[in-house]
C-alpha cells in the first residue's frame, strides 16, 4: 500500500513539473512578442562581485560549473554540451558574467558580449532551459548590473536587441514569480524583478507588486531567530545579499523598502554574524559551504545593521568563541518536510577554527559530485560527531558506500534536541542532547563542550545513556542482537585538507598542524582506540573531492551510560603563528 502511494505521489510531482515547464515556456514565448523596453531610468551599478581567476579561466576556454570541467578554447559557453542539468543552469543564470566583468579587460567584454548576444538569438524568443523565474531574476541583476560593461561599444542594434530582452524578461517574471519555489529561488525572482522594474523605462509599473510581495516573503520565510527552513548558512547568506540589494536599490531610487523587508535583514544579520567562524567562513551544515571569501563581511557591511549577539541558538547553531578559536555547533533536528531534501545528519556535530585557520570540519555538500558523493556527504560518518557503527541521524535512504568509505542510513532523525549553555570561572560551553538512536537502541547522545577563556583548550565529552526503563529495554534488546558484543560507536573529527595530522607513538594522541605554525593535540580519557583514518573535503567549486583526514574514537557501548572525554588543546604558538595574529588585531597581542 505505501509502495502504491509513493508511486501515485511521484506521478503526481511528475505531472507538476510537467505542467510548470508547460506554463513557464507559453509565458515566455508570450513575453517575447511584448515590447521592449527603450533604456535605463538611471544608470545601474554593479553590486555582484566576481572572480579574476575564474574570468581568465573562462577566457582561456575553461569552464568549470556545478563541478564539471569542459574545455574548449573554441567553443561559445552555448556550444557546449552541458554535462548536467546543474551545469546548464549555472550557465543561464549567468553568473558567470561576474567573472568576466571582474576581469574586465577587452577580451573579456569581447567574450560577454559574444555571449550575451548569441543567448538572445538562441533562447530571446522564449525557448531553452534558463526561463524559469530563479534563473530569469539572476540573470536580469547580472544584465543590469553590468550593462555599461556590456553595452561599451555595441552598435544601435545590439542595444536595442539587449534591451527588448531585458523588458521582455521582465514581463515574464511579472507573470511566472509564484511558480519559484518558496526561499532562495523566490527571493531571487522578485529581487529580480525590482531590479528591472526601477531600471528599465516602460517597467516601473512591476515595482510596487514586487515589494509588496518581497515583504509577504520576508515575513513567510525568515524566522524570529532570522533564520530559513533549510537551516543552510550559504544560502541565509545568498537570501540576505538579495535583500540588501534590493533595499539599495529602492533606497537609490528614492523608494523605501517594506518594513517585513527591513526587519528581515535586521533579524539575519546576527545570524550570520553567529554562523560565522573567526576565519570570515561560513560554518559547513545543511548543504552550504563556506561562502566566497570576503562575501559574508561584505553583506554584512552592506547591511548597516549594527554588530550584535543572538541570546541562545541562531537558526538552531550554537557558538562558542574565545581568544583566537570559534566552535560552531548543529544544536536542532534537521529540517522537516519540503526543507529536508538537502539536509545532512548532523546533529550536535562541530566544526572548529582557530584564528584565519579551519582546524576541525564537516565533509560538507558533495551534490556537484553526483548523487552517491550527495547522499555520503549527507550521513553522520560524514560530520564531526558520534555516530553508531551502521548508522545515521536522518531520514536519509538506503546505506552507500563511496570510495570504499561506508555512509550507512537509517530512517528516523532525532525529534528531541535539546541544548543547556554553561557559563563558569575560566570557562563557557553547552550540554546538547537528541534522542536520533532511541527508537533503536534505546540510546541517548550527550554531547558537553567546553571552551577555555584563552580560546586555548577545549573539553568534550560524549555520552550515550539508556535513560529510563522503557530504553534499557530497549538497550538490552539491542545488546542481544549483537551477541552482547557491544553497540560500536565513533566519534569523528574531520581535518581541513590544510592541517597536518599525527598520530603520536602508542595511539594515545593525534598531533594536529596548522599552516600558521599552530600545534593543536587531540587526546580522550578512557577505553578506547584512537585511530587516524582517511576523508574527504568537498567543495563545490573543485573538479573533485579533496583528501584529508579524520581523527576516529571508537569503542563499543555496553553499559547503561557509556561516557568518552576528550580534549583539543593548543600546544604552542610559532613566530608564524603570531605573525597571523598580528595581521588579525595588532591590539590583541600580549
Amino acid at each position: 500500500m505505501a509502495k502504491a502511494r509513493r508511486a501515485v505521489s511521484h506521478k503526481q510531482d511528475k505531472l507538476s513539473r510537467r505542467r510548470v515547464r508547460w506554463a513557464n515556456r507559453w509565458h515566455a514565448r508570450r513575453a517575447a512578442r511584448a515590447r521592449p523596453a527603450t533604456g535605463f531610468v538611471s544608470q545601474p551599478e554593479p553590486r555582484t562581485i566576481g572572480s579574476f581567476a575564474r574570468g581568465k579561466q573562462l577566457v582561456s576556454g575553461n569552464f568549470l560549473f556545478a563541478g564539471h570541467h569542459v574545455t574548449d578554447e573554441a567553443a561559445s559557453i552555448w556550444q557546449i554540451t552541458p554535462p548536467s542539468p546543474s551545469f546548464a543552469e549555472e550557465v543561464q543564470g549567468f553568473t558567470w558574467l561576474d567573472d568576466l566583468a571582474s576581469l574586465g579587460d577587452l577580451e573579456a567584454r569581447r567574450r560577454a558580449q559574444a555571449w550575451l548576444a548569441e543567448w538572445i538569438a538562441l533562447y530571446g524568443g522564449g525557448k531553452g532551459p534558463g526561463w524559469t523565474p530563479d534563473l530569469t531574476g539572476r540573470r536580469l541583476i547580472r544584465w543590469i548590473n553590468h550593462a555599461l560593461f556590456l553595452m561599451s561599444g555595441q552598435e544601435g542594434d545590439e542595444s536595442f536587441d539587449f534591451f527588448r530582452s531585458l523588458g521582455q524578461q521582465t514581463i515574464f517574471l511579472s507573470k511566472r514569480w509564484q511558480a519559484a519555489s518558496p526561499g532562495l529561488p523566490r527571493f531571487e525572482a522578485l529581487t529580480g524583478l525590482i531590479y528591472a522594474g526601477l531600471s528599465l523605462t516602460g517597467m516601473e509599473a512591476h515595482v510596487d507588486p514586487a515589494m509588496q510581495a518581497l515583504a509577504r516573503e520576508c515575513a513567510d520565510q525568515i524566522d524570529a531567530e532570522g533564520g530559513i527552513p533549510t537551516r543552510n548558512p550559504e544560502e541565509l547568506l545568498e537570501v540576505f545579499t538579495l535583500l540588501n540589494w534590493a533595499a539599495s536599490a529602492l533606497s537609490e531610487a528614492g523608494r523605501m523598502a517594506a518594513g517585513e523587508h527591513l526587519a528581515a535583514i535586521e533579524r539575519i544579520a546576527p545570524t550570520l554574524r553567529a554562523l560565522r567562524h573567526s576565519d570570515g567562513g561560513l560554518a559547513r551544515f545543511h548543504g552550504g559551504g563556506r561562502g566566497l571569501e570576503g562575501r559574508l563581511d561584505h553583506a554584512l557591511a552592506t547591511s548597516g545593521v549594527r554588530a550584535s549577539v543572538n541570546v541562545g541558538l541562531s537558526m538552531g547553531y550554537a557558538r562558542l568563541s574565545a581568544g583566537r578559536s570559534s566552535i560552531i555547533m548543529d544544536a536542532a533536528a534537521p529540517p522537516p518536510g519540503a526543507a529536508s531534501v538537502n539536509a545532512h545528519a548532523s546533529t550536535l556535530a562541530i566544526e572548529v577554527t582557530s584564528g584565519r585557520r579551519p582546524l576541525i570540519v564537516n565533509c560538507g555538500s558533495g551534490a556537484h559530485f553526483g548523487e552517491a558523493w550527495r547522499r555520503a556527504g549527507r550521513a553522520t560518518p560524514s560530520h564531526s560527531t558520534l555516530g553508531i557503527e551502521g548508522l545515521s541521524t536522518a531520514r536519509l535512504g538506503p546505506p552507500e558506500t563511496v570510495d570504499g568509505v561506508a555512509r550507512s542510513l537509517i530512517v528516523e532523525a532525532p525529534r528531541d534536541v535539546r541544548i543547556q549553555h554553561i557559563a563558569e570561572d575560566g570557562l563557557s560551553g553547552f550540554v546538547a542532547g537528541h534522542d536520533g538512536y532511541l527508537l533503536s537502541h534505546g540510546l541517548t547522545h550527550i554531547r558537553r563542550i567546553e571552551l577555555s577563556v584563552d580560546g586555548r583548550d577545549i573539553r568534550g565529552e560524549d555520552t550515550l545513556a539508556a535513560i529510563g526503563e522503557a530504553d534499557q529495554q530497549l538497550f538490552s534488546q539491542a545488546l542481544d542482537r549483537v551477541a552482547l558484543q557491544g553497540i560500536a560507536y565513533s566519534i569523528r573529527f574531520h581535518l581541513h585538507p590544510d592541517v597536518d595530522a599525527e598520530l603520536d607513538l602508542g595511539g594515545t594522541a593525534v598531533s594536529m598542524a596548522l599552516k600558521s605554525g599552530e600545534i593543536w593535540v587531540l587526546r580522550f580519557d578512557g577505553v578506547g582506540e584512537l585511530t587516524l583514518e582517511s576523508s574527504v573535503y568537498l567543495e563545490k567549486n573543485r573538479l573533485k573531492p579533496r583528501a584529508t583526514k579524520q581523527v576516529v574514537l571508537s569503542g563499543v557501548a555496553m553499559d547503561y551510560a557509556t561516557r568518552i572525554r576528550w580534549s583539543l588543546a593548543k600546544a604552542q604558538d610559532t613566530p608564524s603563528a603570531i605573525r597571523d595574529l598580528e595581521r588579525e588585531d595588532p591590539a590583541g597581542l600580549p
